[in-house]
């Protein structure tokens, strides 16, 4: 609307400014005299102005009659389309201007000036993989789908613009939330130009989505191997993909998800995931050593309470002393972290030896206080006989205190009970990080607060170490897993 009253305000302004111009020179006195050839000629400065605008139209057509005239010539010296290049030429430099105004349009935002410039310079153009490019570009501008996606179709039968109409078509389908065919049609799109990044990444998004995680893995080394991701972006990435797909054919197809799940872990061996899938898939075969080698390698890393659950799951029936035994190398790697404070209390209290518990946690009550902490200092102190006060404050500052540390988004900062390879919120791959939660953004009961192992040894439906063939010595450091790699 706007834009009309400017072009209406502009061209009232040019007629008037015509109209005080020629007033101007028809009031004007006085006269033009020309002398040439000795000869003098006298005009009024109305005649002068209209001989000269006349002067200007008889060269110009005489230009043009004169190439005409050339045209001519040629044919009749044996050049057939000498004449037909003359209007050709006409055409086409109507056309690549319509063409032009259409992309200044288009890049201006104006949609329905690009389609109608678009339009004259298909007309006048036989270009139609040019044209028909521009035409889509303005007919998406203006909002009109349905003419871009014919016009996208058109694009496809020639192969300089097939993988340009593929491309055209996969963000109307994305756009629609047809993700099946926006899927085949990244794909095609893959063996027309297999370097393209950004198909690449639509592509990869689109199979992360559907769990196709083996597809997934070969656009992602794809992007590896075009230098469009870095060496240690894409073997995490691969690894995170190892670890879907081995969750996802643990019950259908096991040999194929314990190879994933291993290779996983020898991508990765600090990711959490790879580790605990890895760890308990030896378990599960009864390979405890390795098992053994995976979760103290991982905790060395980075100490992490599920690495120590699926540490504590290799030998789920063991006392609580064997337990302490057992974990006294994750204990002397990192003693200074928190989680292997929380861990060693959590420990003590199994055994119910209540003094070590305090001594595992340190200051770590004060210094940094969480509802994971807080309650393990009110099993502390009722374990330990102190008054029912000391033990309801703790109880109360588990109830008030920060959740502590979880599956965090780094896109959206969802918070996730547990590890998934795609954000539940905002589908992001691979952006859970274990992080610090405020306390206002979630609250963990006291009951939760406590791991799994420390009520461990009681499941007596959990094989132990006795049902295998051969006992085996689950205390050997994670060398052994190495040698055997």
């Amino acid at each position: 609307m706007i834009w009309s009253f400017v072009k209406i305000a502009v061209f009232i302004a040019l007629a008037g400014a015509l109209a005080f111009g020629a007033t101007t020179i028809m009031e004007t006195g006085g006269e033009v005299r020309i002398a040439f050839g000795g000869r003098e000629l006298s005009l009024t400065p109305l005649v002068f102005v209209v001989a000269v605008i006349l002067l200007f139209l008889a060269v110009f057509v005489l230009i043009r009659l004169v190439g005409l005239l050339i045209a001519v010539l040629r044919f009749v010296n044996g050049d057939e389309t000498a004449i037909s290049r003359y209007f050709d030429r006409n055409r086409e430099r109507r056309g690549f201007e319509a063409l032009q105004d259409s992309l200044i349009a288009l890049a201006s935002g104006d949609g329905k000036t690009a389609i109608s410039k678009a339009t004259k310079a298909e007309r006048l153009l036989e270009r139609k993989e040019l044209t028909a490019l521009v035409h889509a570009q303005a007919a998406e501008a203006a909002g009109n789908s349905d003419r871009a996606q014919a016009h996208y179709k058109t694009l496809l039968s020639q192969d300089k613009t097939r993988f340009v109409g593929v491309q055209g078509l996969l963000r109307q389908k994305l756009a629609l939330g047809d993700t099946d065919t926006a899927l085949k049609l990244a794909q095609k799109a893959f063996a027309l130009n297999p370097t393209h990044d950004g198909n690449l990444t639509a592509l990869f998004k689109l199979q992360a989505d559907a769990e196709d995680w083996t597809g997934a893995r070969d656009t992602l080394q794809a992007r590896v191997r075009n230098r469009a991701l870095p060496k240690d972006v894409g073997k995490r990435r691969e690894a995170v993909l190892a670890v879907a797909g081995a969750e996802k054919d643990k019950d259908t197809s096991p040999e194929a998800a314990f190879d994933a799940a291993i290779r996983a872990n020898r991508l990765a061996p600090g990711l959490v995931p790879a580790a605990i899938v890895a760890a308990n898939m030896y378990t599960a075969r009864g390979e405890l050593r390795r098992a053994a080698a995976v979760t103290k390698k991982a905790w060395s890393i980075a100490p992490h309470p599920d690495i120590a659950a699926a540490h504590a799951a290799i030998v789920p029936q063991e006392t609580p002393d064997e337990r302490i035994k057992r974990f006294k190398p994750l204990l002397n790697s990192h003693p200074d972290a928190a989680e292997t404070k929380l861990l060693a209390a959590e420990l003590y209290l199994a055994a119910e030896d209540f003094p070590a518990a305090r001594k595992a946690m340190g200051d770590l009550a004060d210094s940094d206080p969480t509802a994971r902490s807080m309650a393990i200092m009110a099993a502390i102190s009722r374990g330990m006989g102190e008054d029912d006060a000391t033990v309801s404050g703790f109880l109360a500052r588990a109830l008030s205190a920060p959740r502590g540390d979880a599956w965090v988004c780094d896109s959206c900062n969802h918070i996730h009970g547990d590890w998934a390879p795609i954000c539940e919120n905002c589908n992001g791959f691979d952006t859970l990080a274990w992080q610090r939660v405020p306390s206002s953004e979630d609250q963990r009961t006291m009951a939760s607060a406590m791991l799994p192992l420390i009520i461990g040894a009681q499941i007596a439906s959990a094989p132990g170490p006795e049902d295998f063939e051969e006992p085996v010595d689950v205390t050997e450091d994670a060398e052994v897993l190495e040698k055997e790699a």
